[in-house]
């Protein structure tokens, strides 16, 4: 599913891309399937972790940010010189403020909440969506970039250093596994060396922009209450920490980016769609095949507000809305996800 938003203003019209993830025709019906399981087994053993350290003080963090990181992600940024954008994919931005598995779960929210309910990103490329935006990010950066950086050396200085080194490895990673998973299901349009040289260099810019907001975002959290990074860092329970004023803050800025500022989003194409763009001349490939055309036949009917917006509309209220409605439908999912996961245990 894929519409151009057209908004005025200022009397000129502005095109607002805001669908940022794969869409089923980049990949085959066997691909989507092997990492819609992979990233499910990886998103069942997270929640085997959250169950086993029993911590429900995290929980309305957990919720929190990963409405933030939903808001967030309908920003793109443009990326000066290049007619290219870029969003924060949000998966280092979480660990490092929740620690490496309720991250995981947080970001595995937003990306099906994103496909169900607003149609972005394909049905059958949920699973590489879940992989490469948060596998990779939550079992691969985090683990070896982040936390060897930031081990005995917690500080702001490191904070950024890791926030940079681990959003880049991360984001380079995942870029070079979506042409992987072009090539696996045998995507001609996208050759591979074509495709790579556009998607690495794009998304090494893209990566150092999030990179440092995830460093601003970190460091504010680390200033207001260094005890958290730390216990996510370790794995520790959240129960004496204070985090009702963070959650204030990131709950008035969810409201805010989610109403307001997602109605200033780069009108460029994001990394992907101009990578698709300058091998094939066109930002998307069509999706073909009886299984493709059953599950866009889902999306339809799952996305209340498609393509972030009103059914057949293209004005500001839609964007606003699906922000709002979009961060308060993540808050509560992860907010009862991880209830019931860290409650499990007692009644076992």
């Amino acid at each position: 599913m894929r519409r151009n938003t057209e908004v005025f203003m200022k009397g000129e019209i502005m095109n607002q891309n805001l669908l940022m993830h794969m869409a089923d025709g980049l990949i085959s019906v066997p691909v989507g399937i092997l990492f819609f399981v992979v990233s499910f087994v990886c998103l069942a053993f997270s929640l085997k972790k959250i169950n086993e350290t029993q911590d429900e003080h995290k929980i309305p963090m957990m919720a929190v940010m990963g409405a933030f990181v939903f808001v967030a992600q309908m920003i793109n940024f443009t990326i000066p010189g290049t007619g290219s954008s870029g969003h924060i994919g949000g998966g280092i931005l979480l660990c490092l403020i929740l620690g490496q598995y309720p991250a995981f779960l947080s970001i595995c929210s937003v990306l099906m909440i994103q496909c169900l309910f607003f149609g972005d990103g394909g049905l059958l490329a949920l699973g590489c969506n879940m992989f490469n935006m948060g596998v990779i990010p939550c079992f691969v950066a985090y683990p070896l970039i982040v936390k060897p950086i930031l081990r005995n050396h917690l500080n702001t200085q490191r904070i950024v250093l890791a926030s940079l080194a681990g959003v880049i490895v991360g984001l380079e990673i995942g870029a070079f596994m979506v042409v992987l998973q072009t090539v696996a299901s045998q995507i001609t349009e996208l050759p591979f060396l074509a495709f790579v040289a556009l998607m690495l260099p794009i998304h090494l810019a893209i990566g150092f922009v999030e990179g440092l907001i995830t460093a601003g975002v970190v460091s504010y959290v680390y200033k207001e209450n260094s005890q958290m990074i730390d216990y996510a860092l370790t794995n520790q329970s959240f129960e004496k920490i204070n985090a009702k004023k963070l959650m204030t803050v990131f709950t008035i800025l969810i409201i805010f980016i989610g109403g307001c500022l997602s109605l200033f989003a780069s009108g460029y194409p994001d990394g992907l769609e101009w990578s698709i763009g300058g091998v094939t001349g066109s930002h998307e490939l069509e999706s073909n095949g009886k299984v493709k055309d059953a599950l866009a036949k889902v999306q339809e009917t799952t996305a209340f507000l498609p393509d972030y917006n009103f059914d057949g509309s293209e004005g500001y209220l839609g964007i606003s809305t699906s922000g709002l409605v979009g961060g308060a439908i993540t808050l509560m999912l992860i907010g009862s996800v991880g209830y019931i996961a860290s409650k499990k245990h007692k009644h076992e």
